[in-house]
């Protein structure tokens, strides 16, 4: 086994999940606790935006973050069951990572311009928060489906290992 996501990285997704299940489950019901997941959530995205550059190797933006073209002959292989196996994030895996960031962003952003005076009650900023958190819960569920199956066609437990950072070693074939 060989460690891949750092202690940062693991914390800052398990919380994310959290706050977002929470803000989600709070949208309608209790306005104080659903701020502050909001708040949490702004907090966590500046947390790991600071850490994708300054962060571990596994960590770093420069490793996962790839050009559409590469994204786009990924997503492909997985199509023809050819996908390469990453130690890291996988260019699919790094597109959602930038994406369910940005959603992330955007929908705390929206939800505090809410709490405003300049646009509380604004009809355009409300409709764009809730775009944002809705393209963000369907972001997670394409995220949730993309991990199932590159467990499954990998051999390997993602979510364990964002538990424990550790993943199995590169063989020849993958790519580090």
């Amino acid at each position: 086994m060989v460690r891949v996501w750092d202690r940062v990285v693991r914390g800052f997704h398990w919380a994310l999940v959290l706050s977002f299940i929470t803000a989600w489950l709070t949208s309608h019901s209790s306005e104080d606790v659903h701020h502050w997941a909001g708040y949490t959530a702004a907090a966590l995205v500046a947390m790991r935006l600071l850490w994708g550059v300054l962060g571990t190797p596994y960590a770093r933006f420069s490793q996962f973050v790839r050009d559409p073209a590469t994204v786009l002959r990924y997503l492909s292989a997985i199509l023809s069951g050819r996908e390469a196996r990453y130690i890291g994030h996988n260019p699919a895996g790094g597109a959602m990572v930038v994406a369910l960031i940005a959603a992330m962003g955007s929908t705390a952003l929206t939800g505090w311009l809410m709490t405003t005076d300049a646009y509380f009650g604004v009809s355009w900023v409300e409709t764009a928060h809730s775009l944002s958190a809705h393209g963000l819960l369907v972001l997670v569920l394409f995220h949730i489906g993309g991990v199932a199956l590159a467990s499954f066609r990998h051999r390997e437990n993602l979510v364990l290992a964002m538990i424990t950072g550790r993943k199995r070693k590169a063989e020849p074939a993958d790519i580090a």
